[in-house]
């Protein structure tokens, strides 16, 4: 059984339907990634798999219970954990008090102890600036805070927003890598990112959006094979779609 099930799911906005019929699915231990161009719906499915958007039909399945309806928090909780499009760190809050910030679920003390630890030697430049304020880091330290405070909540499937949007190529190589670490420490990740050729080659599985539905799946080696990619991964020869995504 997959450990994260999505199904039939559409998400609205208003009268838009910036996912339509999305059907997918992650097993343990795997990195599966959406693809698609801006405005294709990968960010509203992933907010939407997180409880921050309302589910408009269909339904998330997450280690076999239907969470379709829970609160943020909830799914926090049971292991599913987003870190967001835009880093969203605190910036008047020091790198550590993030960090603490993201381990609220733990149960206790100790565990919040031992998973901070974890986080700062996955991200030894964040230990060197744990009492800085975060909004001083760089744009790359920034990312790392992010996805370091998603680490907190010790979760099951991380999911990764563009974890590389806006970085100097040394830094996204910097990304990659650690994904493939988390990956290889046992962290299911189900990742949307820009940089279609790079996320291939570390993921196991894709997944196409375009104009909000699901147009093309198979596995990575499958899509970089694909004579076209760009096409592919922008939709320029789909005449099909309708809808509008985000």
């Amino acid at each position: 059984m997959p450990v994260l099930e999505v199904r039939a799911l559409t998400v609205r906005f208003g009268v838009i339907e910036a996912v339509r019929d999305a059907t997918f699915a992650v097993e343990e231990g795997e990195i599966v990634t959406l693809l698609g161009a801006n405005g294709a719906g990968k960010t509203s499915t992933l907010e939407c798999i997180a409880g921050l958007n309302e589910t408009g039909a269909g339904s998330i399945v997450f280690e076999g219970e239907d969470i379709s309806h829970l609160k943020p928090e909830q799914i926090v909780n049971k292991g599913l954990v987003l870190s967001p499009e835009g880093r969203r760190v605190f910036g008047r809050l020091t790198v550590d008090q993030n960090l603490r910030l993201g381990g609220i679920p733990l149960a206790s003390s100790e565990d919040l102890a031992e998973r901070r630890d974890y986080v700062l030697s996955t991200f030894p430049v964040l230990a060197k600036k744990a009492k800085q304020d975060a909004g001083s880091l760089s744009g790359g330290e920034q990312q790392m805070l992010a996805i370091g405070r998603a680490l907190m909540a010790d979760p099951k499937v991380l999911m990764l927003d563009e974890p590389s949007l806006g970085l100097a190529p040394i830094i996204v190589d910097q990304i990659f890598s650690l994904v493939e670490q988390l990956r290889s420490d046992g962290l299911t990740i189900l990742l949307v990112e820009q940089n279609a050729q790079r996320a291939l080659e570390l993921s196991d599985r894709a997944y196409v959006l375009i104009n909000g539905q699901i147009r093309h799946q198979g596995t990575a080696q499958e899509l970089l094979a694909t004579t076209d990619l760009d096409s592919l991964y922008f939709g320029e020869s789909d005449a099909e779609g309708s809808g509008s995504g985000s």
